[in-house]
């Protein structure tokens, strides 16, 4: 009875995006048929068995100017053959799980995005939702945060606002703010800045920024007892990474840009750790990065990076356990890419290592062994009806064989992703896959999903 008034419920919220008028200004309906490989919400060994389930989902957009608006009302179910034939939906998209999720959680991620302005460009800016690239500062504490790691399986709603005194007519000053989930409020940041030469107008240092930033997670073990994980860690504690910038944007030109940067911080164990650098883009289509740090033992940098809510539990419990050193190591970071063919393909690379032999013994400080992560992207054009976009990141290079090379290729200590795509007319289908190494598993999770859209 319960899963036939939450169909009849499903069935309410749904009919009226039918009735909308698609073909009116600024609206789109996307609706999407598909498979997900998701863990049986009523299995209770860990890990939980897989199972695969049939989706129905109705996304329909909204944009006016620079604002838009994005709902997700996905619908999951299968169909359970016995003695008799049964209906069952997937209940965590709709029901809230006890001890593991809220009703804030199951319907603010409903809300797939509200968007206005755009980061860099309006001296306002919002963005809340699903969101893949949240940053402060340079990226020596927060570089493309992500809180999408668990899709398809659990959508997070997150916030990021962003106010520059242009807005008011007063240039000295500015704020952005963000928060990974705002149903839980556990991943929050902030960084305010000044303009302090902000007087001398658009001349070279009156661009000058002087910025303050902290970003605070006061549950780092959220999901160490959840089914990805399957481990306790202990007793769970705030964690958090203070720092300061320096940014001067020197050349702003299409065609070259060059912005010099220093950020320094100090983690919750008192390490520190500082760097310097610079970044832009050359003919308009190739972008640079350099960096050169200065890490005290046991530190970290890009605490909060792409992969932070997989290895949460496991930095916090190297944090806590390993206060700051005596020794500091200088060490190197070098990022390129190309964006050619009008976007048709973007490529990107990142390396990052210490300037030091691979430590012996091992450790699980990250910081202490190379690092890569490189992004290829194959627009819808340049094969025709396809797209492609593909993500690797390697961490802990060197760590089991000893050799960097070899490393590289064994997927332990990586995480993996693809997304394939196909129109056909009105219709595309995609097939999404991740496949991530779990530390606390020894093992790798992974999540796949094929689906169907089509855009009215």
């Amino acid at each position: 009875m319960r899963r036939i008034a939450l169909f009849l419920v499903l069935l309410t919220i749904l009919t009226p995006v039918f009735a909308q008028d698609n073909q009116s200004k600024g609206f789109d309906l996307g609706i999407v048929l598909g498979t997900d490989l998701l863990p049986d919400p009523k299995d209770t060994t860990i890990p939980p068995a897989m199972d695969s389930w049939t989706k129905v989902g109705f996304r329909p957009e909204v944009a006016f100017g620079k604002l838009a608006v994005g709902l997700d009302l996905t619908f999951r179910f299968k169909f359970a053959s016995g003695s008799t034939t049964s209906f069952e939906i997937y209940e965590p998209d709709w029901i809230p799980q006890p001890g593991k999720t809220t009703i804030l959680d199951v319907y603010l991620p409903k809300l797939l995005y509200v968007r206005y302005g755009f980061q860099g460009i309006d001296p306002f800016y919002f963005k809340a939702g699903s969101i893949s690239d949240f940053n402060l500062g340079n990226g020596l504490i927060m570089d493309n945060y992500s809180n999408m790691l668990f899709l398809p399986q659990r959508r997070i709603f997150g916030m990021q606002v962003g106010v520059d005194g242009n807005l008011f007519g007063f240039p000295y000053v500015g704020i952005e703010a963000l928060s990974g989930n705002l149903a839980k409020f556990d991943v929050i940041g902030g960084r305010v800045y000044i303009r302090p030469l902000a007087f001398m107008n658009k001349s070279l240092f009156g661009r000058l920024q002087v910025g303050a930033i902290g970003v605070y997670d006061r549950d780092p073990l959220m999901y160490a007892d959840d089914t990805a994980y399957g481990t306790s860690f202990g007793t769970s504690s705030p964690t958090y990474v203070i720092g300061v910038d320096v940014t001067l944007p020197i050349l702003q030109n299409p065609l070259f840009s060059l912005t010099t940067f220093a950020e320094g911080a100090m983690e919750v164990n008192k390490a520190m750790g500082a760097m310097t650098g610079v970044r832009g883009r050359l003919l308009g289509f190739i972008s640079y990065g350099l960096q050169l740090r200065y890490l005290q033992d046991n530190f970290i940098p890009a605490y909060f990076d792409t992969n932070y809510d997989l290895y949460r539990a496991e930095r916090f419990a190297f944090i806590r356990d390993n206060p700051a050193g005596t020794a500091y190591t200088p060490s190197w970071l070098a990022s390129a890419g190309v964006d050619i063919f009008k976007s048709l393909i973007n490529v990107r690379a990142t390396v990052d290592a210490p300037f030091k032999a691979l430590p012996s013994p091992a450790t699980s400080n990250p910081a202490d062994y190379p690092h890569l992560l490189g992004r290829l992207t194959l627009n819808k054009g340049l094969i025709p009806n396809f797209s492609v976009a593909a993500r690797y990141e390697k961490y802990f290079l060197g760590k089991k064989s000893g050799n960097i090379f070899s490393d590289l290729i064994d997927p332990t200590d990586a995480s993996i992703g693809m997304t394939v795509s196909y129109w056909a007319g009105a219709a595309v289908v995609s097939l999404d896959y991740i496949y991530s190494w779990n530390p606390t598993k020894n093992d790798f999770d992974v999540s796949s999903g094929l689906s169907i859209g089509f855009q009215l």
